[in-house]
């Protein structure tokens, strides 16, 4: 993955909640300039200032000024080629935030961070805008965010007389070669009223080419793919699994989680069926995608690393198909805070570069840039350790998890 900016022209972007910069290192290899990148969070402006001479305001949006924005960016109301950004998850149930009468309330100041980002673009009226954010945001019957945008949008037209035109779709970046399987919203408009059309699947699940309805899709990146030029990283601190499980990550074998040692895996009956949450001791597979990268992992979480630590930085940053030689000053539980949110770049290049093609007639027809390349053939799994001695009591009978809705947590909170 290079870290060399491409060459062509150059795309000026306005960056909103722009975190580590997932999605903006994903649109600068295909063109693409930020002009300005707001965000609250100060360890991930202090990253971006580490890593790129990008114009940073680091605020809240609710306090800065569309005005503002413009001005740090250099451009003026209808000059910005990209509005970017993914609006932290909010519950969309904040309905008293929505008036849903004949408008949208954009300047209200108690306005949450999606109604903020259509703030901004009504103001800057970008030529064309995307916007992610978690799966969630488009569940039937619970879709309450994307109407509010879909909404805001239609109210944008009529106050601007502008004709933007949006798309949307759930996508799982692991299907155009993401070696990390994680799935969010996508949202593209543009200005001139033309409609987006997402890109087919790049990549499935097997180990050799599979045949669709679509043509022949390549076989999913794996995690040895995204890591297996990389050297073990030796003392570094914070890779050691420690707290009550981290001696029992050994005896799962790679692509296994806790259900191992259930009565249906292929080791000891140590807890019920389905007890526990899917990533607890999860370990990555040498011959997978990894699985989402957690923001606020607790201390058994994963995915783990094959060799029964937890990930580095540099580790992370290749999951999250980031460009190569960025550098942090921070915390463990910063630095995985600021990979768990980020959007993985590569699915960034993929988006941007079909923009450039659909909606500024500005093809590229080189490489994709942050594609990791194939790295064959692979090793075999790592041996598995036997069941440590002080885990052997837990060995017996444990029940199963009773069903959706009859947890113990759920049970909870029906007495409550």
């Amino acid at each position: 993955m290079k870290a060399n900016r491409p060459v062509g022209n150059t795309f000026k972007t306005i960056s909103l909640f722009s975190g580590i910069g997932g999605l903006d290192f994903g649109f600068e290899e295909a063109g693409f300039e930020t002009r300005v990148a707001l965000e609250l969070d100060r360890y991930a402006c202090q990253a971006i200032r580490l890593n790129r001479p990008w114009e940073v305001i680091e605020n809240d949006i609710a306090q800065v000024s569309s005005k503002e924005i413009l001005e740090r960016s250099g451009l003026g109301v209808g000059e910005a080629d990209m509005l970017i950004g993914g609006p932290p998850c909010q519950p969309f149930s904040k309905s008293s935030y929505w008036v849903r009468g004949d408008s949208l309330r954009l300047d209200d100041p108690r306005a949450d961070t999606l109604t903020g980002y259509l703030r901004v673009l009504r103001d800057t009226r970008p030529r064309a805008f995307l916007l992610e954010n978690v799966y969630g945001l488009a569940y039937q019957g619970k879709d309450e965010g994307l109407r509010h945008i879909l909404d805001g949008i239609a109210q944008i037209n009529k106050e601007t007389g502008e004709n933007y035109e949006v798309s949307w779709k759930v996508i799982n970046t692991a299907e155009y070669g993401v070696p990390q399987i994680r799935e969010r919203v996508f949202m593209v408009g543009s200005r001139d009223g033309v409609k987006f059309r997402f890109p087919q699947a790049t990549h499935a699940g097997g180990k050799s080419k599979s045949l669709s309805l679509l043509g022949d899709l390549e076989p999913y990146r794996t995690a040895w793919d995204a890591l297996g030029d990389l050297e073990e990283p030796g003392n570094e601190q914070g890779l050691k699994v420690g707290g009550k499980w981290g001696d029992l990550l050994p005896s799962i074998p790679e692509g296994e989680n806790y259900l191992w040692h259930t009565e249906r895996g292929g080791g000891q009956p140590l807890f019920g069926w389905r007890t526990r949450y899917w990533s607890f001791l999860l370990k990555l597979s040498k011959r997978l995608p990894s699985w989402t990268i957690q923001a606020q992992p607790g201390a058994a979480i994963g995915p783990f690393h094959w060799n029964n630590r937890r990930l580095t930085f540099k580790e992370l940053c290749r999951i999250q198909t980031f460009p190569d030689g960025l550098v942090l000053d921070c915390g463990r539980t910063e630095m995985q805070r600021m990979l768990g949110n980020a959007v993985p770049s590569l699915i960034a290049e993929v988006l941007a570069r079909e923009i450039r093609d659909q909606l500024f007639d500005s093809p590229l027809t080189s490489p994709l840039r942050l594609l990791p390349p194939r790295r064959e053939p692979t090793p075999l799994p790592e041996p598995v350790a036997v069941l440590p001695a002080k885990y052997r009591s837990l060995v017996g009978v444990h029940a199963p998890h009773p069903g959706t809705g009859k947890g113990r947590q759920a049970e909870a909170r029906k007495r409550a």
